[in-house]
């Protein structure tokens, strides 16, 4: 499951600044701020002493009392294959005497698996004494994400196409998940001709309530859905990198089948990130999600869509395609079951009616149209030939052939 845009669920980093650091070099400006630039300068030392793995010069800009638990997350951090980690220094201000604030863009990149940064916003308080600023403080903004290495030491297994990194978890389950989404890639490949990645990068942390801080919402949201995907609709070479992430409560209950079931789905998002869009509706990017993971399987309609089957056969066939709201966490769950059935037997129907090339066509289409309005009848006209009203009424029928028996 996954949200999109602004709808998208955040970008997963958080700061490697345990606290105090001291900005050497600056100058004490009584009332003012230090210069960017010599925030920028310090912030650059501390992460190329970190992708360098320079204990020495990680620590050199702490605080003593900070270097135990410095030390500590250096260690945790030496489990991530980082392939790049920088700042940059948005705006630093004044924020009474002897002291400032900055805020910073965190970025970060695993060797191999992004081809974008996973990236989030800082806050850091800034002291000054004795003629020298120090960093008192670091913190993500406000409803900012907690990053895994800060909930605890870190496993990281490697598969063929996959890198699980995880917290409170034996390498053993970790080996099975990453074994699955090795699975889940190359089935998502051959669904989805477009370039991509074709690797995906995936984090388990120790519980429900940890998934949460690693997405900045409250655990309550989450604690019956196996998996989540971050990232950033559109994404080019410089959008935030795609993690899925695992609710290790709902996925551990799930057979062999669901578990891989999920991790094709959520691979989906991760392949198909580049053409979904603000255009893109849920059902559409939902709908092909299921509809990827539950090809080949030999799953019926009414095998895969319980709850729709039900109101079919009550005779309450949904007048229309859902709404994005339908899609919500933490609401009705036969409701956004019913929701998440009906994207999926929309895609369904046009990969039998129209063919599997037309469906990923409809999809690119889609998201290629520059805003909501518009988008899904332009690509029902010129991919599928079809008006919203006619597909809407095949769609309709298409629901009681399948259910209503």
């Amino acid at each position: 499951m996954a949200g999109q845009g602004g709808r998208r669920r955040r970008g997963a980093a958080a700061g490697l600044l345990a606290g105090l650091l001291v900005l050497t070099g600056c100058a004490g400006t009584g009332t003012g701020a230090p210069p960017r630039t010599e925030v920028q300068e310090l912030l650059d030392r501390h992460a190329a002493a970190l992708l360098g793995r320079d204990e020495a010069g990680y620590l050199a800009d702490l605080d003593p009392a900070l270097v135990p638990a410095a030390r500590t997350e250096f260690r945790r951090l030496a489990s991530i294959p980082l392939g790049g980690l920088d700042y940059r220094v948005t705006d630093v201000d004044p924020a009474g005497s002897g002291r400032a604030t900055a805020r910073a863009r965190l970025g970060y990149r695993i060797k191999g698996y992004d081809s974008g940064p996973a990236t989030t916003e800082r806050v850091l308080d800034l002291a000054e004494k004795d003629g020298r600023w120090y960093v008192t403080g670091d913190r993500p903004v406000e409803g900012a994400p907690q990053q895994l290495w800060q909930q605890g030491e870190v496993t990281a297994v490697t598969g063929r196409r996959s890198l699980v990194l995880g917290v409170g978890q034996g390498r053993e389950r970790l080996r099975e998940i990453a074994d699955a989404a090795d699975r889940a890639v190359p089935a998502v490949g051959a669904a989805w001709p477009s370039p991509w990645a074709g690797r995906v990068v995936v984090l388990v942390p120790a519980s429900v309530d940890a998934m949460g801080r690693l997405l900045g919402a409250p655990a309550a949201s989450y604690r019956g859905i196996a998996a989540v995907t971050t990232g950033q609709i559109g994404g080019g070479s410089e959008a935030p990198a795609d993690r899925v992430i695992v609710n290790p409560d709902a996925y551990g209950v799930l057979g062999d089948f669901g578990r891989g079931f999920v991790l094709t789905h959520e691979t989906t998002h991760v392949a198909t990130r580049a053409q979904t869009t603000a255009a893109t509706p849920v059902w559409l990017s939902e709908g092909f999600a299921d509809w990827v993971a539950y090809r080949g399987t030999g799953r019926t309609p009414a095998q895969a869509a319980p709850e729709l089957a039900r109101a079919v056969r009550a005779g309450n066939t949904p007048a229309a395609l859902p709404e994005d709201g339908e899609f919500a966490f933490g609401g009705d769950g036969e409701a956004m079951a019913r929701a998440y059935e009906s994207g999926w037997l929309a895609c369904a129907m046009i990969a039998e009616q129209w063919g599997e090339t037309h469906l990923t066509a409809f999809y690119r289409a889609v998201g290629a149209h520059p805003q909501r309005e518009g988008a899904v009848e332009k690509a029902l006209r010129d991919v599928l030939d079809i008006t919203p009203e006619e597909f809407t009424t095949r769609w309709r029928a298409h629901l009681t052939a399948r259910l209503g028996g």
